[in-house]
């Protein structure tokens, strides 16, 4: 099998049931397999069970957290290629397997492409693809985000998987890391387009801006914790930078910081145990790298 295309949802049943569909209607389900995690769903998500019958369903009845899901599900793919979407993102383009593995082909070295996002709510495809860059462009990145991108299965199997010492929010750049320390490249293409079908006003309204906030501190300091041979220079720039910005200037952000740093000083021996740092010279090429266009 070529591809398999990989989705982990958690309480977001008509967003999931609108990428299954969209799938459905772009992909030879006789030729390539779709596998969903559902990560301990309490919204009826097990629903979908049944009306997606040609879905490969893993359903935890206890929420693991999306990296840990993704570590759980990835190992399960048959196909060469591994495509990760989010729940609410679906490609825009019926071609897109081919186009992917085109681009593996062509790129011997590459162990993961990257999509381009085209994030909002859209009536239509063309639409959406009406705010894509006209522009076709590949260029070597040092991230990827998990909405839309394929890796290489051969490559996944040399790495540690997605870290499950991470529950949501920068599990990417810890697999990106491992994959360019293997000596593989991660490679930007608008050539595969997914819309992400995020609102970015209800985000903000719902608050889901300040849960990102946290995570993401919290995230970026075991990350540097479990890569970095000398972490705390790395560290201390992300804080004061985070209370500069944010903390200072938004309450709920003060607290957040601050409970952050809690929370990293008790899991500390915890996130220790998972410490495999870097060569310095893979860190160097990451920062020399073009970051990801949003």
């Amino acid at each position: 099998m070529k591809a398999s295309i990989l989705i982990i949802s958690k309480n977001r049943k008509e967003e999931l049931s609108v990428t299954l569909n969209r799938i459905g209607t772009l992909v030879d389900i006789s030729i390539y397999e779709v596998l969903v995690l559902l990560d301990g769903c309490s919204d009826g998500s097990e629903e979908l069970v049944h009306q997606f019958n040609w879905v490969i369903w893993t359903v935890l009845s206890k929420s693991i957290g999306a990296s840990a899901a993704r570590h759980t599900l990835y190992p399960k793919a048959q196909g060469e290629f591994l495509i990760g979407l989010d729940d609410d993102a679906h490609p825009l383009h019926s071609d897109f397997i081919e186009q992917t593995v085109g681009l593996f082909d062509k790129y011997s070295n590459v162990g993961i492409i990257a999509f381009q996002e085209v994030k909002g709510i859209y009536t239509s495809d063309t639409e959406a693809l009406l705010k894509c860059e006209s522009r076709q462009e590949d260029y070597f990145t040092n991230d990827f985000i998990g909405c839309g991108f394929a890796m290489r299965k051969e490559v996944y199997k040399i790495i540690n998987g997605f870290p499950v010492w991470i529950d949501i929010y920068g599990e990417e750049s810890c697999v990106a890391i491992e994959v360019i320390a293997k000596g593989f490249e991660i490679l930007y293409s608008n050539k595969i387009k997914v819309n992400h079908r995020v609102n970015r006003e209800v985000r903000k309204i719902t608050g889901q801006n300040y849960f990102r906030f946290g995570k993401q501190l919290k995230n970026s300091t075991y990350y540097f914790l479990v890569y970095y041979q000398c972490p705390l220079i790395s560290i201390v720039k992300l804080y004061w930078h985070n209370f500069r910005k944010y903390a200072l200037t938004d309450y709920r952000c003060f607290k957040i910081f601050f409970k952050i740093i809690f929370e990293v000083s008790i899991n500390l021996p915890r996130i220790m145990k998972y410490r495999e740092p870097i060569d310095k010279e893979v860190i160097k090429k990451m920062r020399s790298l073009s970051g990801l266009k949003f």
